[in-house]
This record gives structure tokens, sequence and C-alpha cells, in this order.
């Protein structure tokens, strides 16, 4: 059964969108792995892919939207817990890149499912006009569009 689309407040629709391109991260992953690809070379593209978006999506989100609910608020923890959790990941230089990309394609998979489904549900029935206001000021520096030329995944 497919989960009926949630009406997402403009505010927090770029980063929804972020979160698109997350879950596109993860498949890509899926699909390197499906295609024998090197792991160097997906480990390259996860690593670009963490230092010119997902980095300073975390960013904004810790800044900016965790707030509305409070560093104490249960899901506000557990996201930040996810946030550290991947971060090492995505900076890890252990040798053993198919199970760091494992882990990543894991995690981030399901801390954008709990962000989409649990925690911005909650933040959007709790957040102040002021807080909108303030979080639609920080999009500009949203997601820089490059584009990775190694195209593996397909």
């Amino acid at each position: 059964m497919m989960e009926k689309p949630i009406k997402r407040h403009k505010a927090l629709q770029p980063l929804s969108r972020d979160h698109h391109h997350g879950l596109l991260l993860s498949w890509k992953i899926r699909q390197g792995f499906k295609k024998g690809i090197d792991f160097d070379r997906i480990m390259a593209y996860a690593q670009w892919f963490w230092k010119t978006s997902l980095q300073r999506h975390f960013e904004i989100e810790e800044s900016e939207l965790f707030p509305v609910l409070g560093n104490d608020h249960l899901m506000v923890r557990k996201a930040l817990a996810d946030h550290r959790r991947l971060a090492r990941l995505f900076t890890s230089t252990d040798p053993e890149k198919e199970r760091t990309l494992n882990r990543i394609e894991e995690e981030l998979e399901k801390h954008i499912r709990f962000e989409e489904r649990q925690l911005f549900n909650v933040i959007q029935e709790t957040a102040t006009p002021d807080q909108w206001l303030a979080l639609e000021k920080v999009h500009a520096s949203l997601h820089a569009d490059e584009t990775w030329k190694d195209e593996f995944w397909l």
C-alpha cells in the first residue's frame, strides 16, 4: 500500500527535496553494488555528496529546525545521534569501504524515513510563524546542484 504524500509547509519543502536526494544516494550505492563497481568509486561519490550537500543539510536542521522542539526532545535526540553516526560514516577512513557503504546506505535511508514520517510531522504541528520565517531565510544555501562526472549507477 502506497503511503499518502504529506503536505509539507513550504519552509520544509527544500529539506524534503534534499531528503529525496539522500534517498537517491542510497539507491545509487545499491546500484553500484549490483553492478560490481569498485568501492573506491562509490565512496568517492558518497563523500563528495556529504561535502557538497548533506553536511550543510544537517547543519541547517540542527541550527534552525530542531530548536523548534528543543534538543532534549526525544525525536530530536534521535535525529542528532543519527547525524553524528552518519557524519562518522561519511568521513570514515576505514579501509573496509564495502561495510562503510552498506551502513551509509541503510542508515541514511532509515534516518530520512524517520525525519519525513515522524519528526517533520511533529515540527510542522509545533512551529510558530516566526520560526517558519527564519527557516525560509536559510534555504538559499541548500543543495549546491553540481554534477558528478562518474555516474557509475547508470
